[in-house]
């Protein structure tokens, strides 16, 4: 896993990209090669997200 990929998939996941998104932007033939990602983010809850008309 290189720097650049990790920096790149973290961002996309920060900025609530579909799993399979990120999949396939990485070129990864299996989604379990994505998910390795998913652990350095902290995810949203419902609570935390933000309507758009709040921007």
């Amino acid at each position: 896993m290189d720097f650049l990929s990790h920096c790149f998939a973290s961002h996309l996941l920060q900025a609530n990209y579909d799993i399979r998104t990120i999949q396939e932007l990485l070129g990864h033939s299996d989604v379990r090669t994505t998910m390795i990602y998913t652990h350095t983010v902290h995810s949203r809850t419902i609570k935390e997200t933000k309507s758009p008309l709040d921007l």
